[in-house]
């Protein structure tokens, strides 16, 4: 028995110095990756997850926070039940904007009656920016959606919106709706203006349509100066729709761009899947007014609200930000 502990002792000790400098390699090159840049996690106290705060906190008071929501087949019949109204409601009012994807109306007045139960429920102004029903090639006129911002004006002021021009490459099955906006301080003056961009890919293509949102950046930085870009919604990218290794490939995922939402979350309601469909992507930190902070908003009851959590981020609103 000593010679058998002592030949288990030898090999432990063997497999000690072959791993112990992979190891140290491994640390001393983390913050070399070229694909992942680290991001602080605030995650909301409902939520089983690893948190990691910013050591300099805000307080909900100060900051500007933005969730992109795929509000599941958002259309009459669910607008007709007033109990998934009121708890979508509950969970537009916890921001001060939120990027809805999956609108199907093809009277476009769900989006209007969805506005007016806002602002019917709170004590602050929401308005609305809609984009036209995207998927406007002809071979993608069966998946047809609407987007919608839906923000309060106390911390935002719209400039322009309008849908990516897709008709030469035909890259998307529904385009990219782009949006400018200010952010504006807790007095109402003007921080700083910045671009956002949503999408709701087709699952069967989400590969290649997050890769093309490359291209949709470079187009508009074509015809902007605008550098603070923020490119959120539904992805489609993990699970059987995106693997690792596909996104990995991508021009959206080189240095370039932060990916708030790492491939490791799990933006889904269902308790069988564990899928980052949802993601946010920054172009830059927003004049150093991202600091980091974002979650996946777990407080909903049921699937009948959505199939998909709310994913959110906070943008700094202090005036002396850059001081």
């Amino acid at each position: 028995m000593a010679r058998h502990d002592s030949a288990l002792q030898g090999v432990m000790l063997v497999a000690l110095l072959i791993l112990a400098p992979m190891t140290i390699q491994l640390l001393v090159h983390q913050e070399e990756s070229p694909l992942w840049r680290t991001v602080y996690v605030e995650v909301e106290p409902e939520q089983e997850e690893d948190t990691e705060a910013r050591s300099e906190s805000r307080s909900r008071e100060d900051v500007a926070r933005i969730a992109t929501f795929n509000i599941k087949v958002f259309g009459e019949t669910k607008m007709g039940k007033s109990d998934v109204v009121s708890e979508l409601v509950n969970i537009t009012l916890r921001y001060d904007m939120v990027v809805v994807q999956e609108i199907k109306d093809l009277d476009q007045t769900v989006p209007y009656d969805f506005l007016n139960a806002i602002n019917a429920a709170s004590n602050e102004t929401y308005e609305m920016v809609l984009s036209e029903r995207s998927g406007q090639q002809e071979d993608d006129q069966g998946g047809q959606e609407q987007y919608a911002f839906y923000y309060r004006t106390s911390r935002f002021a719209f400039q322009s919106a309008w849908l990516h021009n897709d008709s030469e490459l035909d890259e998307f099955q529904r385009e990219p709706f782009i949006a400018n906006f200010d952010l504006l301080s807790k007095n109402g003056t003007i921080l700083e203006d910045f671009t956002l961009i949503t999408i709701h890919t087709k699952p069967a293509n989400a590969v290649n349509e997050t890769g093309s949102l490359h291209n949709v950046v470079e187009t508009f930085r074509e015809n902007s100066t605008e550098t603070d870009i923020v490119l959120l919604g539904d992805f489609n990218a993990d699970c059987s729709y995106a693997s690792t290794y596909e996104l990995n490939q991508l021009a959206i995922r080189s240095p370039e761009y932060l990916w708030v939402v790492p491939d490791s979350a799990d933006t889904t309601f269902s308790e069988n899947t564990h899928c980052a469909y949802d993601r946010i992507v920054l172009t830059s930190d927003i004049e150093d007014r991202f600091f980091g902070r974002w979650g996946v908003d777990r407080n909903m009851s049921d699937s009948d609200v959505s199939d998909h959590f709310p994913v959110w981020f906070d943008l700094d609103i202090a005036e002396d930000v850059l001081e």
